[in-house]
């Protein structure tokens, strides 16, 4: 793997576990697509760092659960807005 690489999958893995982040939220302040960041922390962060790739696990399986929450507040807001 590229230094480059292991070296973004590191800082993303990093950003994921200090914010709680979601995918789409990592990828949009790397700029980078949220299939890249996916692939980085599932599968390339496995090789690197297992014991980091256990966090992000625990932080996704998280926020998969939430999904639903967020949803329905996004929902919510986009109708209070459309009422004014």
């Amino acid at each position: 793997m590229k230094e480059y690489i292991e070296e973004r999958v590191l800082v993303t893995a990093e950003y994921i576990i200090e914010n709680k982040a979601t995918v789409r939220t990592c990828a949009k302040q790397f700029g980078i697509s949220k299939s890249t960041v996916h692939k980085d922390v599932s599968e390339r962060l496995l090789m690197l760092n297992p014991g980091m790739a256990a966090q992000v696990r625990d932080v996704l399986d998280q926020n998969k659960k939430e999904r639903h929450i967020r949803g329905g507040m996004a929902t919510r807001e986009k109708y209070l807005h459309m009422g004014q």
